[in-house]
């Protein structure tokens, strides 16, 4: 059987829930799929094939584009639970009893709501350059995200620069790079979004950011193993959530990356690969074993 890669795989088509849903697989069969969930706005040609591709070597990748995004029919829910719950009918659909699930922006808040909606479908979640309900920065969106998203960029893709890249010469080198890998696959590629995505997005992002007493109390019901990532000063989902994410959710771990904006993965893909790896392999019941074996290896201390 052909392995196909981000660049080859060809999109195809599930229904749930009276939504067609557009998706790509591939990368390692017999593995438990690892299903990506997009940030505001963006389509299966949005994620970085150094990320997808690099992921695909060890595990199935599933790339999708949720209710009423490009490819896929339907329209935008203006809430995140309702974007996490097409998201698992679309899982479903699939046939698929447990994925672990990544997220990125508002795919990360999509990820969250997939893990609290259906506990037994997730075994491990990795949320990158997200926030939480009633998090900083979240609805209002920051200044800085207000001024990047306003401006006018030549070409458009050069927005891209600013949401995801610091300003300093290395991270916008980094960025450009991004850019170019971006655009590795030419045939097949998914239509932009259209005129209704952003402000129904938008509105989900508003609702999910209100502030009110207990707004973050359900990430305790998040017991799955959790990656945390974000850059050092992520200006359109402030770096201080990261920090919230991983005191709150039970079982998390944080990893922030230097001179890092919103896409710190896209500026530090191999290291994100091998450190996204790792955490996808680790496994609790072979490193207690481990541990009890090599304890046994040193006296006991003296009562």
């Amino acid at each position: 059987m052909t392995q196909h890669t981000h660049q080859t795989s060809p999109t195809q088509f599930v229904e749930a829930n009276g939504i067609r849903f557009a998706y790509r697989r591939f990368g390692k069969p017999g593995t438990i799929p690892l299903v990506f969930n997009q940030h505001f706005t963006g389509t299966m040609d949005y994620w970085d094939p150094a990320v997808t591709d690099g992921l695909a070597k060890n595990r199935e990748v599933i790339l999708f584009n949720n209710a009423g995004i490009s490819s896929s029919s339907g329209e935008v829910p203006t809430t995140i639970d309702e974007m996490g719950a097409n998201a698992i009918s679309f899982i479903k659909a699939l046939g698929l009893e447990t994925v672990d699930v990544l997220g990125f922006s508002i795919g990360g808040m999509v990820a969250q709501e997939i893990a609290l909606q259906a506990p037994a479908l997730v075994r491990r979640l990795i949320l990158v350059g997200t926030g939480l309900r009633g998090g900083v920065g979240i609805a209002p969106m920051t200044e800085d995200a207000a001024r990047i998203f306003g401006a006018t960029y030549d070409p458009p893709e050069l927005l891209w620069l600013s949401v995801h890249f610091s300003p300093t010469p290395a991270s916008q080198a980094a960025g450009r790079r991004f850019l170019q890998r971006k655009h590795i696959r030419q045939l097949d590629r998914d239509p932009e979004v259209d005129e209704t995505v952003a402000p129904r997005q938008i509105e989900a992002l508003g609702n999910y950011g209100k502030q009110f007493e207990g707004a973050s109390d359900y990430l305790a019901k998040i017991t799955q193993p959790t990656l945390v990532v974000q850059g050092h000063n992520d200006v359109i989902a402030p770096t201080i959530n990261s920090y919230t994410l991983q005191q709150k959710l039970p079982n998390a771990s944080l990893i922030l990356y230097p001179d890092a904006n919103h896409g710190s993965f896209y500026q530090y893909p191999e290291l994100f690969v091998a450190q996204a790896e790792q955490f996808l392999s680790w496994e609790t019941e072979a490193s207690d074993t481990a541990s009890a074996a090599e304890l046994q290896r040193y006296p006991a201390i003296p009562a």
